[in-house]
């Protein structure tokens, strides 16, 4: 396969060494969070490049050896067992050679929305919600959720999180789509089979305003209102929720997570650039498409995945056919394999268009 937008060590190296020159600016703790994501950004970049050059060192030194070995069947033996961990060592690092896209590098911000049915639906979308913060957990992402709407009985109706780290969006990006569940219902007396179905969406996050461009105050509709999230009494008697609307394009934006209206609007706005980001990338994706004469698919789709915990356990992704009944474990945070099943793919179709 080839990658798409190639590998550049040497490019690596020289953003390596921006962060770093970044990072030792007098005011580099100003922003504790930026300061973070670039510290993070640099220590996955120093591994990245560590782990390359030493694959890069192992695989000369095997070609040398080789050429020396003759016959002798020791050295050949060691040769061999050698070959094969330095494969198995190639084989992971590959996997961010899937990351060719403009934005992959990029913290992400997760959506979900509970989808027709009830009770039922909200507890799979609180399930969901935990999933990707343990698999943010997992890889030593921060998590920050943004905003949440609780169920009028259990569960969420709604949630977005940011998860900051390196290649968050583009690790993310393959989860987009509808995700259904099919188990015995906790919440039926009767002990039925339920299906349920929850929706994720995933935005890169928008690394400043340039990106999307000013957003003059007279295309902003703000509403506020009372918080129906956590947060304490505070956030639930006074109007410190906040929902934007961007008049041009319809495209609505919400926190309530945080204790003042003013922290709340920051949040909003962070979420709208980067649904703004997005809408712009989709309409360029739907122009490409008008002129090639493809057809766009659009609404909610087919689901992507089906979390199967009746009759049998089973998790399969129908667009890559990867599966495993290890269905605890996923619910967990064990995404890595459906992720990289998925890229892989999407890797494959690139290079075939």
């Amino acid at each position: 396969m080839r990658p798409r937008g190639g590998f550049d060590l040497a490019a690596r190296e020289a953003r390596l060494f921006e962060l770093e020159d970044q990072s030792s600016a007098p005011d580099f703790w100003s922003d504790q969070r930026t300061a973070q994501s670039v510290l993070r950004a640099a220590d996955g970049l120093r591994e990245e490049i560590g782990a390359w050059r030493d694959v890069e060192r192992r695989a000369r030194d095997l070609v040398e050896l080789g050429e020396l070995a003759g016959e002798d069947e020791q050295i050949l033996t060691g040769l061999a067992e050698e070959y094969s961990a330095l494969s198995a060592d190639f084989a992971r690092l590959r996997t961010s050679l899937l990351f060719g896209g403009e934005y992959d590098e990029r913290n992400g911000i997760l959506s979900i929305s509970a989808g027709a049915g009830g009770t039922e639906a909200t507890d799979w979308a609180e399930m969901l919600l935990r999933m990707y913060l343990r698999w943010a957990e997992r890889r030593r992402f921060a998590t920050e959720i943004l905003d949440q709407l609780e169920g009028e009985e259990a569960g969420l109706k709604s949630a977005t999180v940011a998860i900051d780290g390196r290649y968050a969006y583009g690790l993310l990006r393959a989860e987009r789509g509808v995700h259904r569940l099919v188990r015995i219902s906790p919440f039926d007396s009767q002990k039925r089979r339920h299906t349920t179905f929850a929706l994720i969406e995933v935005l890169p996050e928008v690394a400043d305003d340039t990106e999307v461009g000013e957003i003059p105050d007279d295309e902003l509709k703000i509403d506020t209102f009372r918080s129906q999230g956590a947060g304490g009494q505070h956030v639930n008697k006074t109007d410190s929720a906040v929902r934007l609307t961007h008049l041009p394009t319809g495209i609505t934006a919400q926190s309530q997570n945080e204790r003042s209206q003013h922290q709340n609007r920051e949040s909003a706005m962070k979420i709208l650039r980067a649904r703004l980001l997005e809408h712009r990338l989709r309409e360029r994706e739907r122009e490409l498409a008008a002129l090639r004469g493809e057809h766009v698919e659009a609404g909610w789709g087919n689901q992507i995945r089906s979390y199967v915990l009746h009759p049998y356990q089973m998790v399969k992704d129908h667009r890559t056919a990867h599966e495993t009944s290890a269905t605890t474990a996923v619910l967990d945070g064990d995404l890595d394999a459906f992720m990289l099943a998925e890229l892989e793919r999407q890797a494959t179709i690139a290079e075939d268009a």
